[in-house]
């Protein structure tokens, strides 16, 4: 079979301007980006508040492999099968960091035949937002090293500065730095750090706000450090919200591109699910509501990571209440979990399948716990044996959970269409969609209900510098937010070699972060890096151009 990308320059586009018409879009109500992507802004939004919303499906996994196991690709697929029945279906994904484009996932646009297009400009700059959320991560810090360079009148103790630099890449040796050395006119030497942008509270904020007088606001409420009496010292004390915000005035608006089939797709933000929030916007998701019957979107990586965060952060901040969860299991990541070490997953081995199968009924078993119906694709790998495709049905179907096997990958549309009438059919059931915890409880109380109850902790143990750090939140009353949970994505415990589906471990809370302005608190569990580092060969070792401008290594 073809590369993604040898698929992906083969397809024909539709002009953007034709796309957009064919969802009801005016030509005075697009911003093109060339022919083929285009911004969606506040005209659209405004023309279609009123309109009925469609059908909202989240799509989610179990824990992955590594390597990933399909998620956007079956999103795109399912959306593509969609209009094969003659749906009107909009696509919500995130936009692809350059970090693991390089890094080590590689491309991150689909796959297969179920790709968003055009996939070389969405995987490296697309329209430009990972580098303005970037730029205005980097402003504040930069304001607020020149305010304590120039006399520092609010009394920033630089030891207390809690806002870190970002860049999107994946960039270890930026982890820990020292800022302000070569004497006195290089300002105050101080310890700082980066994070990946789709980690900064910018980028959580820009997929948060309703519209750039919300953007401002929430800008202006980031916590950027302490004072030498430990008062706090946000954004707006700086006088920089406005400015911030005029680097964010066409991020955003969310971008509208195509399937290889030729069906819409929204792409707007890109937090990480490990380490932020891992949902698109607010405004794209709405915007997909608004245009069409049903809302095809996804959150990153596992159910204990993107799909708890979309329903108890993203949900409840935008009153959203999805009508169907798909949860997106393949035998290669249950073999994985149960035992199989990565280079051996493509051996036969239905034994390992079972082993991992528990991973598969705790995702399933969480999804059901928020009221709202749930069903299963199994993504299908050329390798997959029928013996072990046979024991993920057989676990289903003592569930009581409607599956289908997906083969958008090699098939496109095609091969999700019975995916496709099993998510229409979950769409016409009565659903009571709750959050798994009301806001209000104590932090620790909200931490240990998505430990017991999403990852099957016996307890959380905090450090005391955690439990120093939620003091402080309470002091500044802010205690009442949801929370965010940073971990890794391979178990659903904080220790990536607990595979399968652990019992009566001990979650460990490291930090407790306030995210005043996106509105949430971020928990660290675990060894989670918020700057990621390169593997020893990098995707970016395969990935090259020709003297034409082709791209090739993208996956």
């Amino acid at each position: 079979m073809k590369s993604d990308i040898e698929i992906a320059l083969e397809c024909e586009m539709k002009p953007i301007v034709r796309l957009a018409g064919e969802l009801g879009i005016k030509e005075e109500e697009l911003e093109p980006y060339g022919h083929y992507k285009a911004k969606l802004g506040q005209p659209l939004i405004d023309r279609l508040r009123d309109r009925p919303d469609g059908k909202l499906v989240l799509v989610t996994a179990i824990n992955p492999t590594p390597a990933g196991e399909g998620k956007t690709t079956t999103t795109v697929g399912l959306g593509e099968a969609m209009q094969k029945l003659g749906k009107n279906c909009v696509i919500a994904l995130r936009e692809p960091s350059l970090g693991p484009v390089f890094g080590v996932k590689g491309g991150a646009a689909g796959g297969g035949y179920a790709q968003v297009v055009p996939m070389e400009d969405i995987n490296l700059h697309f329209t430009g937002d990972m580098h303005a959320i970037t730029a205005a991560n980097n402003l504040i810090c930069a304001a607020v090293d020149n305010h304590i360079q120039q006399g520092n009148p609010l009394g920033i103790d630089p030891r207390r500065i809690t806002f870190k630099r970002a860049m999107d890449m994946n960039d270890r040796a930026l982890r820990n730095i020292v800022v302000g050395l070569g004497g006195p006119l290089s300002g105050v030497p101080r310890q700082d750090g980066f994070l990946i942008s789709v980690a900064s509270e910018i980028m959580a904020i820009l997929c948060l706000a309703d519209d750039l007088k919300d953007l401002k606001e929430r800008i202006g409420r980031i916590l950027v450090g302490y004072t030498y009496e430990k008062e706090p010292v946000y954004v707006r004390d700086l006088e920089i919200s406005g400015a911030v915000t005029c680097l964010l005035k066409d991020a955003i608006n969310p971008n509208l591109v195509q399937t290889l089939e030729g069906s819409p797709a929204i792409l707007h933000g890109g937090p990480f699910a490990n380490i932020a929030h891992g949902c698109n916007s607010v405004r794209a998701t709405r915007l997909a509501l608004k245009l069409g019957d049903y809302c095809i979107t996804e959150a990153g990586f596992g159910s204990d990571l993107g799909a708890e965060k979309f329903l108890d952060i993203k949900c409840r901040a935008a009153g959203l209440a999805p009508s169907a969860i798909v949860v997106v299991a393949t035998v290669r990541a249950l073999k994985y979990n149960g035992g199989v070490k990565k280079g051996d997953l493509a051996l036969e081995d239905p034994g390992a399948v079972r082993a991992g199968l528990p991973n598969l009924q705790a995702h399933l078993e969480n999804m059901r716990k928020y009221g709202v119906p749930v069903v299963a694709a199994i993504n299908h790998f050329a390798g997959d044996f029928d013996s072990e495709v046979a024991e993920v049905a057989r676990c289903l179907d003592e569930m009581g959970v409607p599956y289908a096997l997906s083969d958008v990958f090699s098939q496109g549309g095609a091969g999700g269409v019975e995916l496709a009438q099993l998510v229409c059919r979950a769409c016409e059931e009565p659903g009571r969609f709750a959050p798994l915890y009301d806001a209000a409880l104590p932090i620790e109380e909200k931490i240990g209900a998505i430990a017991r109850e999403i990852y099957g902790a016996a307890g959380v143990e905090y450090t005391s510098a955690a439990r120093q750090q939620m003091r402080q939140i309470e002091q500044l009353g802010r205690d009442d937010l949801p929370v965010c949970i940073a971990k890794t994505q391979y178990s659903l415990s904080d220790d990536p070699k607990k595979l399968g589906r652990p019992r009566g471990f001990t979650l460990q809370v490291k930090e407790v972060r306030l995210s005043s302005g996106a509105g949430f608190l971020v928990a660290l569990a675990g060894d989670i890096m918020t700057m990621p580092g390169l593997p020893p060969r990098p995707a970016a070792c395969q990935i090259d151009i020709d003297e034409d401008g082709r791209i090739t290594g993208l996956f």
